[in-house]
Parts: structure tokens; sequence; C-alpha cells
């Protein structure tokens, strides 16, 4: 099978890499930094310097793959792809497009016989070697013509069990298009929550025993602890690089927009999420958005109650 893939960045480069090794798929890949297309060119990557090229070297029907950022770019990268496909190919959105804007995509797209896919991804850096969890959201049809990529993408099965549930490989068509995306926001949101749990732990331990070595620790909740993961497994990795007091590294946590779109479906669902709006809330204290409200608190503290103020310098 043939795949145009589209963004070579932290993820899509690494795709395209499994593709070959996994799947033997012939992928042919565009990225606007030249570098990183013939960067992949010893790997049985082919190359494209254009969208117009990658269209091109595929033959019909086409899928084509887009792994850029959400947003604009993704939008742009689609619409523009819409005036090159042809009737029957197939648009698969894998980045972490918010999930209202794939019904926008897919009507217009329809119109001119071109499918659309949601596709989200999970498994980061360790995709490559781990395979990615895919949480997909199209039609069955389209679904079932991208399978022998999704197979290649997606980790083995290994437990009886959970192949009985869910077959051969760690992907599943969760729903029309829209569904993939919103399945892996919530992904997302828990994300956060469990983060800034371990994050919290450890900072407690950490204050209690400044000589502990919480990379031990992190080894040591993976033995059979109810809390170890691979979240965990991930926090000792950075315990290892960074020491346990992390010390060399700013406190300064971004988002990428998904944990802010579970929030606000949650509000529209009426379903509380306490812990993942909390979790982004810390997110904004984090780039010092809270140092204006602390310094009015303090300000009211000493109003009211004549409590010396902290003063700069």
């Amino acid at each position: 099978m043939q795949l145009g893939l589209i963004g070579l960045g932290k993820m899509g480069g690494n795709m395209a890499r499994r593709l070959r090794r996994e799947g033997d798929i012939d992928v042919i890949a565009y990225d606007r930094d030249a570098d990183a297309v013939a960067a992949l060119a010893d790997e049985g990557v082919r190359g494209a310097s254009s969208l117009e090229e990658l269209v091109a070297g595929l033959d019909a029907p086409r899928y084509v793959w887009v792994m850029v950022p959400a947003g604009a770019p993704t939008t742009d990268t689609v619409n523009a792809l819409g005036e090159l496909l042809s009737e029957g190919d197939v648009i698969i959105d894998g980045g972490n497009s918010r999930w209202t804007d794939d019904e926008i995509r897919k009507q217009s797209l329809t119109a001119k016989g071109i499918g659309y896919m949601d596709v989200g991804t999970s498994g980061g850096v360790w995709g490559l070697q781990n395979g990615y969890c895919m949480m997909v959201g199209g039609e069955d049809a389209d679904v079932a013509g991208l399978t022998p990529v999704l197979n290649a993408l997606a980790p083995v099965v290994t437990d009886p069990e959970d192949k009985e549930k869910i077959g051969e490989y760690g992907w599943e068509h969760v729903g029309p298009t829209g569904s993939g995306h919103f399945v892996k926001m919530v992904h997302n949101g828990i994300e956060y929550g469990l983060m800034q749990a371990y994050a919290e732990g450890y900072a407690l331990l950490a204050a209690n025993n400044p000589d502990l070595d919480l990379e031990r620790v992190a080894r040591l909740w993976q033995q059979g602890s109810v809390v170890r993961s691979w979240l965990n497994e991930l926090m000792g990795l950075a315990f290892a690089a960074e020491g346990s007091q992390v010390e060399a590294l700013e406190p300064v946590v971004n988002d990428s927009g998904e944990g802010r779109w579970t929030i606000e479906a949650s509000i529209d669902l009426g379903i509380p999420t306490p812990v993942m709006t909390l979790a982004l809330q810390e997110r904004f204290v984090s780039r010092g958005n809270a140092d204006h409200t602390n310094r009015m608190l303090s300000a009211l503290r000493n109003q009211f109650g004549g409590h010396e103020a902290k003063r700069k310098g």
C-alpha cells in the first residue's frame, strides 16, 4: 500500500520510519524543511518537494496523512489537498485538531467526493519503538482502506483478553468523523490530571527528604505498585536525566490546547471534571499568570488585618 505523509516532526518522521519497518508501506513524504525529507531517504521513504509532487507520486485511490500542528497549519494543508486530490481519495488528520473542526472539513471534502478521517494518535517520541495507540473516526469504507497503515503503526496486542476485545492491533474505530479527535482530547485531559498527581507526589517526597533518590522510588513503584504506569516510568527516566530536584529546569509548563477543549466539553455536557480542570489551571500558574492575583491578595491581607506584605527588594 502507498501513503502520502505530510509533516515530519517528532512524531511524523518516526511514523514514516515505522511504516517502512513494520508494514513495508510505500511512503512518499513532504515537509517544508527539505532536510527532514532528505533524512528519511536512506530508510526507503520517497521524498516530495511540494504537495503537488506528493499527490502526483501516489496511485489512486490516494491516502494522504496530515501530521502538522493543529489550527491554521492543518486547515491550510487540508484545504490545499482538497484542491489537488480527486474523487475517491482520502485525507487523514492525525494531529491534535479540535474535534468540532472535523465535521466542517468533512462536509467541504464530501462535496468533492474526497473522504476525510480523523485519527487521534498517542505515543509521542516513543511510538517508533512501541507503536502508536490510534483512535479513529470516519466512514467504514475509508477505515477499511487505511487498515494496513493502521496495523503497521499500532502496537501488536499481546494480552489474550485484550486481543479478544479489540483485535490484533492497538487501534480502534471509535465512531464517525470527529470521534477520533474527541476520544484523543479526553485522553489528553486525563493525561494532564495524572501528570499533575505524579508531580505533586514527588515534590512532597523531595520536600520531606531532599536526599531521597526519586529515580529509585519511581523504579520501586513500577514493581507491582497500584500507581505503576508508563508515566511513572517516564518520571523515573526524567529523574535519571535531571536529578531528583530537577533544578536545571524552569518551572514553566505549557499546554497544547486539548486540555482546554476537554474542560470546555465538560461544561457543555455538564460533566464535572475538577481534577483535569485544576491541572490545567496549575499550568497557567506555572507561567507566572497568578503573580498579579497573588500580589493583590497580599495587599488585601495587609489592608484588613495589618499583616505585613513582603515587598520587592
